[in-house]
């Protein structure tokens, strides 16, 4: 049910600045019904994001000690006429009146392409124990919260259960609708059509806890019948992103061995010997390095990652414009030594296009890597968090298929590895307000020169 936006709302919005902001080959369902109507968005397309705030007034006190922390939950109707969550808010802590902050989902998850279906917004009362207290709900539709480009939305929040036993009942509260906007987002498939190339670099773990490589229970032994996890990880990764590398020109490195003829220890030493240039000719190229590197250097230690991924954010810091992309691919069997140092090059990195994907081969532990992994806790260095997740860390031991396919366990890891890039990728461009250049066009067939007589 819609009411006018009470005056203290508006007071309330008048006091506050608000601000909101503006792989490939998905399929998503085709546009929704309806015409289009003066102040609503066009027809969804299979990108097109929705961004929205909003707040509530005098929600229901749920909490014995304090108010409520209240967060929403956004639900799509299905056809069979269930619910599907779509999007939680965070909880806003100790209050009746929360403000949440301005959000983005894509329209086909909101609502499958379809303007009139409902939407169902349930409010709740966080509780540690999770056992969240339920305030009320109200449903709305796509075509109803695109109103609130011209004008605020009230709903009155509803609890089914305390509206039949108080006939003087009135509501739980009203949620306001203060902005909502609908944009086209570009994809993965847009820069790399554009011309985006993605910079793949190699880091290779060369301590000694990886076993003598002329041992069979070493992880670089080099059997005549089978790739090590090492080969399978980079040739799998690898081979997938060469195809978006024009020139399939690689740098690889190796880190914590022991080189010739001083016995130099190096955290950042080319697979192919060549300080000058440390590419390799595709991913073979790279196999070959990396085969050659464990007959002349001794594995020995530490593990350090940060010398390698600030070599990389060096050659990243300088290109600003979407050009190029660049992907570290960092293979290591165990526990970091510089995790203080780790921390501080991936916060720096975050805010330059780059993305790192760690693979852990063999039977450690790798707690270390989760902690870089910032899918539930963002890393943070000094006080400074990560500006964007950057980092994606798989052990290589959970794709390994049991009856020893190999062409199968390289299969499943590329999958995993590479899922995160785009939407990395594309955080970066979103942030930097980078968009797609053109696709260049396709060249014409050259016209066939006449026969001589």
């Amino acid at each position: 049910m819609l009411v006018p936006l009470s005056s203290q709302v508006q007071r309330r919005l008048q006091n506050q600045h608000l601000q909101t902001e503006g792989f490939p080959g998905t399929s998503v369902p085709g546009p929704g019904r309806g015409d289009r109507r003066p102040g609503q968005p066009s027809r969804a397309t299979p990108h097109d994001i929705a961004t929205m705030q909003l707040c509530a007034n005098k929600l229901d006190k749920k909490d014995f000690f304090g108010k409520s922390d209240p967060f929403l939950v956004f639900y799509r109707s299905n056809e069979d006429g269930t619910f599907t969550i779509c999007h939680k808010t965070e909880v806003v802590k100790n209050t009746l009146n929360p403000v949440w902050q301005p959000f983005s989902i894509p329209v086909r998850v909101l609502c499958n392409g379809d303007y009139d279906r409902t939407v169902k917004i349930d409010v709740y009362d966080w509780d540690r124990d999770g056992s969240h207290d339920f305030i009320g709900e109200f449903t709305t539709s796509y075509r109803e919260l695109s109103k609130a480009q011209n004008q605020f939305t009230v709903y009155e929040v509803l609890n089914p259960r305390k509206k039949c036993k108080k006939k003087k009942y009135v509501n739980s509260g009203t949620v306001t609708l203060l902005s909502f906007s609908v944009d086209s987002e570009f994809t993965f498939v847009d820069y790399i059509k554009g011309g985006t190339q993605l910079n793949f670099t190699v880091a290779i773990d060369f301590t000694a806890s990886n076993g003598n490589p002329l041992q069979p229970t070493s992880l670089h032994y080099m059997s005549p019948y089978q790739l090590s996890a090492y080969a399978m990880a980079l040739k799998a990764v690898g081979e997938i992103i060469q195809d978006y590398d024009s020139d399939k020109l690689f740098p690889a490195y190796g880190f914590g061995a022991k080189l010739p003829p001083e016995g130099r220890i190096s955290h950042q030493f080319p697979l192919n010997n060549n300080d000058e240039d440390p590419n390799c000719v595709g991913i073979e190229g790279v196999l070959e390095s990396y085969f050659q590197s464990l007959r002349t250097v001794q594995l020995y230690g530490p593990t350090y990652f940060a010398p390698v991924i600030n070599l990389v954010a060096r050659a990243a810091a300088k290109i600003s414009d979407g050009s190029q992309y660049y992907v570290l691919l960092i293979i290591t069997d165990g526990v970091i030594s510089d995790m203080t140092q780790t921390k501080e090059a991936i916060v720096s990195a975050s805010s330059l296009p780059m993305s790192i994907i760690i693979v852990g081969v063999g039977p450690a532990m790798f707690e270390a890597m989760e902690e870089l992994d910032g899918d539930d806790v963002r890393v943070s260095s000094r006080g400074r968090y990560a500006e964007r997740d950057i980092v994606q860390f798989v052990p290589f031991r959970d794709y390994v298929d049991r009856s020893g396919n190999q062409v199968l366990s390289m299969a499943r890891l590329a999958k995993d590895v590479l899922a995160e890039i785009p939407e990395q990728l594309l955080s970066y461009m979103r942030t930097r307000d980078i968009q797609p250049r053109p696709p260049p066009p396709a060249n014409p067939r050259p016209t066939p020169a006449p026969e001589h007589p």
